[in-house]
């Protein structure tokens, strides 16, 4: 992705940030048990979440007792966090980008990114992670992937709708194994900044009827940045066949990752 993309597309997610809040789907509750171990996470311990969203990830770190520190670059998104959030006073959200964020003098023993990090500036972003971080503390990445499974057939078919809709589809997509998905620790390791990174995976299946399996195809910049008339008629197209072929309910198989590593220098 190129960075004048990447600083488009990052932005498109506030535009309907209730709509994002209604639609994308959460984390695995086994992944923050995990991350807690891992990280030797007490009550109290200091967060820095980058790229907060409306506050998924921030409400379980938050009701686990932890100090949160939220930084959300869009000012709709971190408006519908602060609504989420209230009633939790450990919980502070910060409308800044994290590439011109000021932080603190006191370091924090977690940096935590959900679904957000791949949007930063990847010059920068570990080095500043490693920054903010004190010494031993955890950097963790979240990453999900929509992966082979679910309703099959389904996401075959559903290709042909966006091949005729949306020219930046590659003919013959195809969903790809949870298994084949790589584990690369490249940049971090390049870095200098941590010790070995460790990786857990988690699968998960949801369910989706016409309207929100719809509903949560707008929450992704590429459906968002498509030109109108062609977004109309592939959602219309997408809805055609969940309707048809699925009875109006369809299966979706995520992966989701947790990236681990531990600051040494």
């Amino acid at each position: 992705m190129s960075d004048t993309d990447r600083e488009t597309l990052r932005t498109v997610f506030g535009q309907d940030a209730a709509r994002y809040d209604r639609a994308r789907p959460g984390y695995p509750d086994r992944l923050f048990d995990d991350l807690a171990r891992i990280a030797g996470l007490d009550a109290g311990a200091r967060v820095l979440e980058i790229g907060s969203g409306t506050g998924q990830a921030t409400r379980v770190l938050a009701e686990r007792g932890y100090a949160v520190h939220a930084v959300e670059l869009s000012a709709e998104m971190a408006a519908v966090a602060v609504h989420n959030l209230r009633g939790l006073p450990n919980v502070t959200v910060e409308v800044a980008a994290f590439e011109e964020w000021v932080a603190p003098v006191t370091p924090f023993d977690l940096v935590l990114a959900a679904t957000a990090f791949h949007w930063i500036d990847p010059d920068i972003r570990v080095g500043r992670a490693a920054d903010v971080l004190r010494p031993g503390g955890t950097l963790a990445v979240i990453h999900t992937e929509h992966v082979a499974g679910g309703t099959e057939r389904f996401f075959v078919d559903v290709q042909g709708c966006y091949e005729r809709f949306d020219p930046r589809t590659p003919p013959g997509l195809r969903l790809t194994p949870a298994a084949d998905h790589p584990r690369d620790s490249a940049e971090i390791d390049q870095s200098g900044r941590f010790g070995p990174v460790e990786f857990l995976r988690y699968e998960w299946e949801q369910s989706y009827t016409t309207a929100t399996y719809l509903d949560l195809l707008m929450t992704y910049s590429g459906t968002r940045s498509l030109p109108q008339p062609d977004r109309d008629r592939l959602l219309a197209c997408i809805g055609g066949l969940i309707d048809r072929a699925h009875e109006g309910v369809v299966t979706k198989r995520y992966l989701t990752q947790l990236t681990l590593a531990h600051r040494v220098s």
